[in-house]
């Protein structure tokens, strides 16, 4: 059984989750509106991932006899400079989840909570894998940001992200 504070501080973690789903809705739908029809793609990609990680902490809320309490998800931006600063935006954004991650895990040791610890683990290591994975297109795209050949072939390589799923 989850302690009420453990509890809450989940609910809050799926918000935020939903949350990045809805940020990289937006992603997809401004690389879509610029015709970089790959990095849409890798946008809706990463959305349909971060549900998947809600509804982890949905079904484990409800699996340790919790009340899942679902809250208002805020609206995303809707508008970045650059495709560049787009990315950047969606890696600052990883780094947020993941100090909120660490957080979680201080949280349940404290509170002794060592099945909700051992749960968040499977996060801990996921969030090294994003913010891997969105930090390298950030490097890619600044090394091509001004190559419009490089823009196209980088939309192209994420765009294999899709093929591969």
């Amino acid at each position: 059984m989850l302690t009420k504070k453990v509890e809450r501080a989940l609910n809050d973690q799926l918000n935020e989750e939903m949350f990045s789903a809805y940020m990289y809705l937006s992603l997809a739908a401004y690389f879509q509106d610029g015709n970089y029809d790959g990095f849409a793609g890798w946008m809706r990609a990463q959305a349909q991932e971060e549900v998947e990680h809600a509804m982890k902490f949905y079904d484990y809320i409800n699996d340790r006899a919790g009340r899942v309490m679902l809250a208002r998800i805020d609206a995303p931006p809707t508008e970045w400079a650059s495709p560049e600063a787009a990315f950047e935006a969606a890696w600052e954004h990883e780094k947020k989840i993941t100090g909120l991650i660490n957080d979680l895990v201080d949280l349940a040791s404290k509170e002794r909570d060592h099945a909700t610890r051992q749960f968040l683990q499977w996060f801990v290591v996921e969030q090294v894998e994003e913010e891997v994975l969105v930090g390298t297109v950030v490097h890619k795209l600044k090394m091509v940001s001004d190559s419009p050949s490089g823009m196209y072939i980088l939309d192209r390589e994420l765009a294999a992200r899709n093929a591969g799923a």
